[in-house]
């Protein structure tokens, strides 16, 4: 589902005190020729290695270093924090804006108040003259789009339409305005990690005060990303995820962790855990879980959370660190008496 565009919004509703934009789904122009940014809707391009890659919101996404396969979703940040809900990107020319807004005002669907404010604010010199027609090359009209998933703070763009010129950075005054660092944390959002399914030793069933032997394969568990470009703006970000830990809850207060804390780091090589070997029954795991109790039919749920370390690069900039981000999954545990057989 592509970003909505406030462009294509529904106007205006005035009160005492202010007045507010009503969204209302983004109208696809397939018959124009795309803005610089993307523009309203989404679209897909086929790059020289067959990579599909979209354009929503007016941000192209290449998703081709990302996780794939059915079982992959996204990672929940760390902490309060969550990518950004809504932005601005450039979005039209000077004769795509007109060719988008003229109809709009034609159709007197948003009231003659509202329509002579917006000529007068794009046409009549208040503060634009002729839509910029006259600047036709050197900038683009900028648009707000939001996250279709609206995330808290999906309303904070309520910035009309914008002119910035070519090589001149947004205004100061628009946090959301697109920049490699808000480009870096859309490119989180479209992070996709492997399911965490541990491998067990026993597995599936086990034994009271037997050690359970957990391991994550490091073929399975690669660094992950999505770089996030505009292409009018020249400018691009890369955010990456790397495996960092992996933390496990047995289910039940009737179990020993091994560590005790539950979190198994990442090995040299990328791998997490040492799997079993024949003779290593009563040894005790680097990462696992003894279980002191007995399911009686009804299994535990071991949860098991892939912790990763999240890092971006971008245009102009090194980067820095995000917030790491989790994703998990429960397996369910089977735990058995041991029998005793008396002679």
């Amino acid at each position: 589902m592509p970003a909505v565009s406030s462009a294509a919004r529904a106007v205006a509703v005035t009160s005492l005190v202010s007045a507010a934009w009503l969204l209302i789904p983004a109208t696809a122009y397939a018959d124009k020729t795309p803005p610089p940014g993307g523009g309203i809707g989404s679209s897909g391009n086929s790059t020289s290695d067959g990579t599909i890659s979209a354009t929503a919101g007016g941000v192209f996404y290449d998703r081709s270093k990302n996780g794939t396969g059915t079982s992959v979703g996204p990672v929940t940040a760390v902490g309060n924090w969550t990518p950004p809900a809504c932005w601005y990107v450039p979005t039209y020319t000077a004769e795509q804006f007109k060719a988008h807004v003229e109809p709009i005002w034609s159709a007197d669907s948003t009231g003659s108040q509202w329509d002579n404010e917006q000529r007068d604010r794009y046409v009549n010199g208040k503060p634009y003259t002729n839509f910029n027609l006259d600047k036709a090359d050197k900038g683009y009209w900028w648009d707000s789009y939001t996250d279709p998933s609206y995330r808290p703070g999906w309303d904070a763009c309520t910035k009309p339409y914008f002119w910035v010129d070519k090589g001149a950075p947004p205004p100061a005054d628009i946090p959301e305005a697109i920049t490699p660092e808000v480009l870096a944390k859309l490119a989180y959002a479209a992070i996709r990690v492997p399911t965490t399914h541990v491998t067990l030793k026993p597995d599936g069933s086990t034994k009271v005060n037997l050690p359970t032997w957990a391991w994550l394969d490091k073929a399975d568990f690669h660094p992950v990303s999505v770089t996030a470009s505009v292409p009018a703006l020249n400018i691009s970000a890369t955010t990456t995820a790397t495996p960092l830990s992996l933390k496990l809850e047995p289910g039940t207060g009737d179990a020993t962790l091994f560590p005790a804390s539950g979190e198994c780091p990442i090995n040299a090589d990328g791998s997490i855990g040492t799997p079993y070997e024949a003779g290593s029954a009563d040894k005790t795991p680097p990462c696992g879980v003894t279980y002191l109790r007995a399911t009686n039919g009804t299994p535990y749920n071991l949860k098991a959370t892939l912790t990763w370390k999240i890092h971006w690069t971008g245009t102009g900039t090194p980067g820095s660190d995000l917030p790491d981000g989790t994703f998990g999954q429960d397996q369910q545990v089977l735990v058995q008496e041991i029998q005793a057989v008396n002679r």
